[in-house]
């Protein structure tokens, strides 16, 4: 056995860095990895629309490749993207950017992400998020040499966001608030008088907002809010926006970030040296989505609501609690009266009844007494899944 000049052991050094080694795995992959091994599962869990990308999109992708369009595009994204795209945002919110100088085509909504994070944040630097959030929020603020502060929100809060949380948690060290309504994993929605005392709060300490609004039209008897445009927030917001769930476009990975030229500028040199661009025939598919997308999107939209309604109603009649999401496409039902973890719920949920749902631990610790469910699948599905969690909840009732 190998020793030292001293005869010790040479100490064991993991080729990864300690940043990555102390990030944990992704709480829903792990679930995933498990399903895949399983037959007839009803699945509650993958956050994708099931619908096809609509057809006029796909075939101008398609018309794109038989013309040869397979090369690289400026690394800002295809003008014409850029150039639709800044028209959608003047006409959608009465928001104008540039499209030469504040506008960012990226790899999806988790690139813009991990790039306005790394453009923004310094070694220590703090970022105040919502418990529980989207998965990716926390280990990306992380990776960039920044640190995770959680403010708790709560089912008897309809899950929004208090400012007076946020202000507790200022530091000297806060950079940045980050936020994403309509909110992943539990469907709630701020309404434009809570947004509002956030914006103060991030104006009175000289904050940057990011505001992830991947689901903005996926909204259910309630108007969404974009934060950018309250007033004085434009240059200070980082606005976040993509085709995946509005137009079914999941897999061609294509989101934008929209923000002032020197936040744009900066995440620009980061893209550059890692992705380059995003490709070309996604960037083709957005410029159909944003012209004539639109009828497509508010037909999905519409079957959405339906499936939200069914299963809302479904989980609280099988003695589920759960309280009317009114955004993106998930329910986030208590599962408190059963007295086992989310974990443990979620598991036993899959095994027994094979039925897929993601435990609320995966997104904070506020998560944790919740599951979440998505209704992106059809009324079927859905009615079977009740009906499978109807039995495995009657068994395993807390009495």
């Amino acid at each position: 056995m190998s020793t030292s000049p001293r005869g010790q052991h040479k100490k064991y050094h993991s080729p990864a860095s300690q940043r990555v080694n102390q990030l944990s795995p992704s709480g829903i992959r792990k679930f995933f990895d498990l399903l895949a091994s399983m037959d007839g599962v009803v699945s509650l869990g993958v956050g994708e629309p099931d619908f096809a990308t609509p057809w006029h999109i796909r075939e101008a992708a398609i018309q794109s490749l038989e013309k040869g369009y397979t090369m690289y595009t400026s690394n800002l994204g295809m003008p014409e993207l850029r150039q639709e795209l800044s028209r959608h945002l003047k006409n959608d919110y009465n928001l104008e950017y540039d499209p030469d100088s504040e506008l960012l085509i990226t790899v999806g909504v988790s690139e813009a992400l991990d790039l306005a994070m790394r453009a923004i944040l310094n070694p220590g630097d703090e970022v105040i998020m919502p418990d529980p959030c989207y998965v990716s929020y926390n280990p990306c603020v992380t990776l960039a040499g920044g640190i995770p502060v959680m403010a708790p929100t709560n089912q008897e809060n309809n899950f929004e966001l208090s400012a007076t949380d946020i202000e507790a948690r200022v530091t000297g060290r806060t950079k940045a608030i980050l936020i994403g309504y309509p909110a992943n994993p539990t469907g709630a929605v701020m309404p434009r008088n809570k947004l509002e005392q956030i914006a103060k709060v991030a104006q009175r300490h000289q904050l940057l907002v990011i505001s992830d609004e991947i689901y903005a039209k996926l909204v259910y008897g309630v108007e969404h809010t974009c934060l950018a445009t309250l007033p004085e927030m434009k240059e200070s917001t980082i606005f976040l926006g993509g085709f995946s769930k509005a137009y079914a476009m999941t897999g061609w990975r294509i989101g934008y970030a929209a923000a002032n030229r020197e936040i744009i500028a900066a995440m620009t040199k980061i893209h550059q040296y890692t992705m380059l661009c995003a490709p070309i025939m996604g960037q083709v598919a957005a410029v159909e989505a944003l012209k004539s997308g639109e009828d497509s999107s508010a037909e999905m939209i519409e079957e959405y609501n339906r499936r939200r309604l069914v299963i809302v109603k479904g989980l609280n009649d099988i003695g589920l609690p759960c309280f009317e999401p009114h955004g993106a496409f998930y329910a986030f039902p208590s599962i408190k009266s059963t007295g086992m973890t989310s974990e443990e719920f979620a598991e036993r949920l899959l095994i027994d009844e094979k039925v897929a749902a993601v435990p609320g631990s995966a997104f904070g610790q506020c998560g944790e007494g919740y599951i979440r469910c998505c209704y992106a699948t059809s009324l079927a599905d859905i009615g079977e899944a009740l009906s499978r969690m109807k039995r495995f909840v009657d068994k395993h009732k807390k009495i």
